[in-house]
């Protein structure tokens, strides 16, 4: 029988967030937001939901990896022919959002993006496993393939042929940068009267505010 999932609660118990203890700019408290949640979440801390819009303004959404970040924004990687690569390139911008459900705290994020250039993402490349940079190669993201044996088969020609040797990085393949226009902390309270407070970049400077829960 399935679990009534409308008779699922749960309160929460976070620490207070304060407008007035926030920095005037946002980054150095996401920053200071995911060090706390890649302690307590683990390898997960980082897993973040990429949302892009296609050409009609349909929305379409998943879970990327967050690689990085500094005071232009955070940046993930993906195959540039994925679906999510094809509507970032129509409609350059995105939102994102964290859930760190052991701090009860989310972040919203959305904001413009663009290319990283190549030298950062032959950086990056480099410093991922063999397997991880082999398998790149082996299938063109989001395209429909027969079965699984298409990719086993694949995994074996591209094992062969770079074998003992270095991989190059496609050049389908690399890093996005999302600059953020808004970022939005969430801190979980009792009886759902959280805390949330609001960065608007407005005229190249950061404005800050309250939302009601």
């Amino acid at each position: 029988m399935t679990r009534d999932i409308a008779a699922i609660r749960r309160d929460y118990e976070g620490g207070s967030l304060d407008e007035a203890n926030t920095p005037d700019t946002p980054m150095p408290l996401f920053d200071e937001w995911l060090t706390l949640a890649l302690e307590s979440e683990g390898d997960d801390g980082n897993a973040m939901t990429l949302a892009t819009a296609d050409s009609q303004g349909l929305p379409h959404a998943r879970i990327v990896l967050l690689k990085g970040t500094d005071e232009q924004g955070l940046v993930f990687y993906t195959n540039y022919q994925s679906h999510k690569g094809s509507e970032l390139a129509n409609v350059p911008h995105a939102a994102l959002v964290f859930w760190w459900p052991s701090l009860d705290r989310q972040v919203r994020i959305e904001g413009s993006v663009e290319l990283l250039p190549d030298e950062e993402s032959d950086r990056y490349f480099e410093t991922r496993p063999w397997g991880s940079q082999l398998s790149t190669w082996i299938a063109t993201q989001s395209v429909e393939i027969p079965d699984r044996n298409w990719i086993e088969e694949r995994q074996r020609r591209f094992e062969q042929l770079y074998e003992g040797q270095e991989i190059p990085r496609p050049a389908y393949w690399g890093g996005y940068r999302v600059i953020p226009e808004m970022i939005e902390f969430w801190q979980g309270q009792p009886s759902r009267l959280h805390d949330r407070i609001r960065y608007e970049l407005r005229e190249e400077r950061w404005a800050k505010y309250r939302l009601a829960p």
